[in-house]
């Protein structure tokens, strides 16, 4: 929604108890202080189910809204088969909402103080495979610009870790072929870090630079065929053609920058660089992607079991 709407709906309804109004109110509050639209579509497409679901039980008003209603509210959603990552994330949108609501004086005191957060087991991420990945580069292995490109997205994706939106958003003034540094300006929370690739990514990312043509610094570093920069469903669809050329299962986009992670600790990168590295603010959300596996385990207890040291 357009933020001169979202603004004439605001002082045109005559009704600002409306939850309607209330999450535009919300919104709007979101945009002035700059958050990324990923943060605004998150809430919105979080908000909106809860708010309709809500006014079906004639809750119309902010001051309405009871902690016995979030309560059943969530557990609909777990019986709707929604992960519990994905009610996790619901509860995150409301618990946000409705401490603006707080804030603003809709109401005295948010319901959500006392509604507990659901619990999330720890879940196993799986990596995209380093067999796929080579199956995927050896379908690249002609010196056409299009399999150099595709190899040098792989590689690059794989090795920097980035996120899909970061991946896409790279300029070729950017990056720096000698050193292998990548400036990620549009990072998760509009905060800027440096990634790399390695000496294996930049010649490869070179090799298709001098087939492409040097492109100017506010250019796209990796191009669709009409020299245009890539979106998501886009730079998914070079990983999903790759993945049937060489007649695997499709890797997701995500799953290359958990397989940077699990790289990165199995090499002895501490975690507090690999943080950094991943634009990570805590490292709550980094243990999700370091879920070892039981090999890892079973290293680790080799190096360091006590019983074999005995004698």
């Amino acid at each position: 929604m357009a933020l001169q709407e979202v603004t004439q709906r605001i002082f045109t309804v005559r009704r600002p108890s409306s939850l309607a109004l209330e999450l535009e109110g919300f919104l709007l509050d979101c945009r002035s202080r700059n958050l990324a639209g990923g943060t605004l579509r998150f809430y919105e497409q979080k908000l909106c189910p809860l708010l309709a679901w809500l006014e079906q039980r004639g809750v119309m008003a902010a001051e309405e809204i009871k902690a016995l209603h979030l309560r059943a509210w969530l557990v609909e959603l777990t019986n709707a088969a929604h992960t519990p990552g994905g009610v996790h994330a619901f509860y995150r949108a409301a618990k946000a909402f409705c401490t603006w609501l707080e804030a603003e004086g809709s109401v005295e005191v948010s319901p959500m103080k006392r509604v507990r957060a659901p619990k999330q087991a720890v879940e196993q991420l799986e990596p995209v495979s380093m067999d796929d990945v080579r199956a995927m580069l050896a379908t690249c292995d002609s010196g056409r610009l299009l399999d150099l490109r595709d190899a040098a997205i792989i590689l690059a994706l794989l090795d920097t870790g980035c996120r899909a939106g970061e991946f896409t958003a790279l300029n070729y003034g950017d990056a720096s072929l000698k050193t292998g540094a990548l400036l990620v300006r549009s990072g998760k929370g509009r905060k800027p870090r440096m990634v790399f690739l390695g000496v294996t990514s930049r010649r490869a990312l070179l090799k298709y630079i001098r087939k492409r043509g040097e492109p100017q610094d506010g250019e796209p570093l990796f191009a669709t065929h009409e020299n245009g920069r890539f979106r998501y469903t886009g730079l998914r669809a070079v990983i999903e053609r790759r993945a049937q050329q060489a007649g695997i299962e499709p890797p997701t986009l995500h799953s290359f920058r958990r397989a940077f992670a699990l790289g990165c600790l199995r090499n002895n990168v501490d975690v507090y660089s690999l943080q950094r590295l991943m634009g990570h603010t805590s490292l709550a959300v980094l243990r999700r992607y370091l879920a070892q596996t039981e090999d890892d385990l079973q290293r680790a207890h080799e190096q360091g079991g006590p019983v074999d040291r005995l004698l």
